[in-house]
C-alpha cells in the first residue's frame, strides 16, 4: 500500500508539533525520515498510522484503513512498553494483540526460538537495544493485515544506527514497507537518502 502525505501538519496547544511535511511511502520499500529532536517524529508516525488527524494537509489513505494496516512501533510516550514491565510481560501482551498464544509457556518458547530467553525477566528498558528493536519489529509485523511498520526513534535507545537500520530493512517485503523515523545525526551517519520533517519531499 502506497501512502502519500501532502503537507501534513499537527498543531499543539503551545505551537506546532509537526510542521507541514510531504512524503511518499511506497509499498515494499524502506523510507527514512529525519529531523531534529522535537520536530514531530511521533506526530508524523501517528498521522501515518491513522491515529491522529492532521491539522493541515491530507493523507491519501483514509484513517480507518491506516489503523488496520499500519503499526506504530515502540513510539515514545504512546505505545512504548510501560516502565518496569519485564520483557516476558511485554512479549505476552504483544502476542495477545497478534491473536497468538500468549501464556507463560508460549512466551518462553517464543523467546527461546529467538535466543532472547536470557532477558525474559529483565525490565524492558534494560534489554539490549538490538534485541529490543528486533523483537518489537517482529511482534509488530506479526499483526494480521499489517502492510506498513513505522519505527519511531530507535536512536533514542540504540547507539548504532546501522544496526537498527539493518533490522528495519529485514522487515521490508514485497507486501510490506517500513518507515524509520530518526534524528538528523543518525541520517547523516547512515548516508542514505532521507525525507526531512517539515519539508516537501515529493
Amino acid at each position: 500500500m502506497d501512502i502519500q502525505a501532502t503537507r501534513v501538519g499537527v498543531n499543539g496547544a503551545h505551537g506546532p508539533l509537526l510542521r507541514p511535511t510531504s512524503l511518499l511511502v511506497r509499498a515494499g520499500e524502506l523510507t527514512l525520515v529525519a529531523g531534529d529532536p522535537g520536530s514531530g517524529h511521533t506526530a508524523l508516525g501517528l498521522v501515518l498510522a491513522g491515529r491522529m488527524r492532521p491539522s493541515t494537509g491530507s493523507v491519501s489513505v483514509d484513517a480507518r484503513a491506516l489503523r488496520k494496516q499500519v503499526v506504530l512501533v515502540d513510539a515514545p510516550e504512546v505505545n512504548e512498553p510501560e516502565e518496569g514491565l519485564s520483557l516476558a510481560a511485554v512479549v505476552g501482551e504483544e502476542l495477545a494483540m497478534c491473536g497468538l498464544p500468549s501464556g507463560r509457556k508460549a512466551v518462553h518458547d517464543w523467546l527461546v526460538e529467538r535466543g532472547a530467553d536470557e532477558h525474559a525477566r529483565k525490565r524492558f528498558e534494560h534489554v539490549p537495544p538490538t534485541t529490543r528493536c528486533a523483537l518489537m519489529l517482529e511482534l509488530a509485523a506479526a499483526r494480521p493485515g499489517v502492510t506498513t511498520l513505522v519505527l519511531d526513534c530507535p536512536d533514542r535507545y540504540h547507539p548504532e544506527p546501522r544496526e537498527w537500520l539493518k533490522l528495519a530493512q529485514q522487515h521490508v517485503t514485497e507486501e510490506r514497507s517500513v518507515v524509520a523515523l530518526c534524528s538528523n545525526t543518525s541520517a547523516t551517519a547512515l548516508d542514505i537518502p532521507a525525507a526531512r520533517l517539515g519539508e516537501e519531499n515529493l
